[in-house]
């Protein structure tokens, strides 16, 4: 048993040891280089790898693609969503329902949609029960889709 723990700890200690290894050296080469040191770490420091962060995750997303897909179509249950979200950016609500979508349990992925169809800062009454068939509906169509 003391061997074992031993063994867990000198591990530790050289992971340890190699983290702080790349820390030294990562501050030396600032040291030296400046703040051209970032290139030694982040192969397209002059690209728009910051503009475009996270776009990936959007663009390449099948799902949401389907979600937008639905809520732009004619479908009675899209266009009650459309109605009811009236000025709110429907691209956002569909990022935002997308991530929803991803919670596993039923319960709580019906009561994100119905967060998400009342709005943050609106004054609409989450108990309503129109809102809640919209959500409750809504959820039944995104699982056919999906």
């Amino acid at each position: 048993m003391a061997n074992k723990r031993e063994t867990h700890c000198n591990n530790q200690v050289d992971t340890f040891a190699e983290a702080l290894a790349t820390a030294r050296q990562m501050q030396q080469n600032w040291l030296t280089y400046g703040v051209d040191f970032v290139n030694f770490y982040v192969e397209d420091v002059d690209g728009d790898w910051l503009e475009t962060w996270g776009h990936d995750e959007i663009l390449g997303n099948s799902q949401l693609d389907t979600i937008k897909e639905f809520l732009v179509s004619h479908d009675s249950v899209a266009v009650k969503v459309r109605e009811h979200l009236g000025e709110r950016s429907l691209f956002d609500f569909a990022v935002n329902l997308e991530e929803s979508w991803r919670i596993s349990e039923p319960n709580d992925r019906l009561s994100a949609v119905k967060n998400l169809l009342a709005g943050e800062g609106n004054s609409i009454d989450t108990d309503d029960i129109r809102l809640l068939d919209l959500a409750n509906t809504l959820v039944l169509k995104l699982a056919e889709i999906l």
